[in-house]
């Protein structure tokens, strides 16, 4: 099989999260390194390019999360319509988690973890006609700066609007791929297992340059943890603040780290960082236990005033609804939102999370949290749970249908969250109380509000 013509690698970007494919930009580089000329398609701008796949013998498609597999899988079934020789290969985050479903579907090879050198080896023994390798690497790579040449513009993704409503293009960039951390819930741990590899700072400045001169007035750092390695990472937010001061940028991080080094938060908001993202997931103990997050209630206090001290914005993540959360968790929940003047700092698809469950989750290796989940439901490329409490699915589902019916109609966030409010405390047979009238503080925010 002849894989070195133009296209004849087609590598397709399924969903990531608003932004420009990164992960595809990288596969590209190693590829062209190599002496291929993949061409790239990102299917949440574009629909598959039929010509493009006929012409094709190898289409690779990149699932870096739940929502990218579900675009991906059927993706695959209508490259096997237009193409039937083409070979598939699977890669990213959730490509591994789930294997064994995409093997059934035809796929060749499925990569994760440190992946690159491995998709380069796939592609040479699909050449040659030998077996591909498969699985998840995790070892040092020798980086090349990513290939962005063949990807849209910029202004065809997420924009920030900062604190005027002046909306500014997003580049994107990784300063460390993997993740110290053990949350159960998460997909990184599983992966990578407590692991992570940092990207030398020459690429990722060169990559920044490259982003900026076509238009980036913010980056958006995707590290899973941007202070894994602090050093590393603090210093080419330095490099970024010192060449391009204009240029804002934002992080995510555990608020275990922001606690650990209260100077962090100071030195970000000095540095330009327009927020810090910070997966809170919940507020009661008892569900951050199970979730092996590293932090508990009163440490996300602490966070908040250290960034609110700093001048730094915190948007926190929650996993709102798990087979532990109760009804009047989810009611503190909207009252802490509420307390510490949130509203505006969180997207309202924030409220409405339910637990997801991939196949190797570490969720389902924990003796005292297994037992809530079911079997896999291949199709939805989960497994099953059901809360003991009727009335928390129920409201989930009810909290879930009300923001879609905000995104719309692009309803004014705080005007959904106070419906969904209504909603939280109906379900506990009591009235909200009336929200508290507030001076609306202006929170620089992402135009895709599904960043997370």
């Amino acid at each position: 099989m002849e894989l070195r013509e133009p296209g004849a690698v087609l590598l397709i970007s399924c969903y990531e999260l608003g932004h420009a494919p990164h992960a595809l930009a990288m596969a590209a580089a190693f590829l062209e390194r190599a002496g291929y000329r993949p061409s790239c398609v990102d299917l949440s701008i574009d629909a598959l390019p039929e010509d493009a796949v006929r012409a094709a013998g190898l289409a690779v498609l990149s699932v870096p999360m739940h929502t990218a597999l579900r675009i991906g899988v059927a993706a695959a079934a209508r490259i096997h319509q237009l193409a039937p020789s083409c070979r598939l290969g699977f890669i990213g985050m959730y490509a591994p988690m789930n294997a064994d479903y995409l093997r059934r579907l035809g796929a060749d090879f499925v990569l994760g973890g440190e992946l690159e050198r491995d998709l380069v080896d796939a592609v040479s023994a699909l050449e040659r006609g030998v077996a591909p390798p498969a699985g998840v690497r995790l070892g040092k790579l020798d980086f090349p700066r990513p290939a962005r040449v063949g990807l849209l513009p910029l202004s065809r993704y997420a924009h920030l609007v900062d604190g005027d409503g002046r909306h500014r293009a997003i580049g994107y960039a990784e300063t460390s791929r993997g993740c110290l951390d053990s949350c159960r819930h998460c997909p990184v741990p599983a992966v990578y297992g407590g692991r992570f590899f940092v990207v030398p700072r020459s690429v990722v400045v060169d990559d920044l340059v490259a982003q900026i001169e076509a238009g980036a007035e913010h980056i958006t750092f995707g590290d899973p943890d941007f202070l894994n390695g602090p050093g590393h990472s603090l210093a080419i937010a330095r490099a970024l603040h010192e060449r391009w001061p204009e240029v804002t940028f934002d992080v995510t991080t555990q608020i275990s780290h922001l606690c650990a080094r209260p100077e962090v938060a100071g030195e970000l908001a000095e540095l330009g960082c327009a927020f810090v993202v910070s997966a809170v997931e919940s507020l009661s103990d008892r569900v951050l236990e199970h979730l092996k997050k590293r932090h508990r209630r009163a440490d996300v206090v602490r966070a908040l005033e250290l960034c609110r001290g700093a001048g730094l914005p915190m948007r926190p993540t929650f996993v709102s609804f798990t087979p532990w959360t109760t009804l009047d968790d989810v009611r503190e929940l909207f009252d802490f939102i509420v307390d510490h003047d949130l509203i505006d700092h969180v997207d309202p698809i924030q409220l409405a999370v339910r637990l997801l469950v991939p196949p190797g989750s570490l969720l389902l290796a924990d003796p005292a949290s297994s037992d809530a989940f079911g079997e896999l439901d291949p199709a939805a490329l989960t497994h099953r749970w059901a809360h003991p409490d009727p009335r928390v699915d129920a409201l989930q589902r009810r909290l879930a249908a009300r923001v879609e019916a905000g995104v719309v109609v692009d309803e004014d966030p705080r005007v959904t969250f106070a419906a969904l409010r209504d909603q939280v405390y109906a379900a506990a047979s009591t009235q909200a109380p009336p929200l508290p009238v507030r001076p609306r503080p202006s929170i620089p925010r992402v135009t895709e509000p599904w960043f997370c």
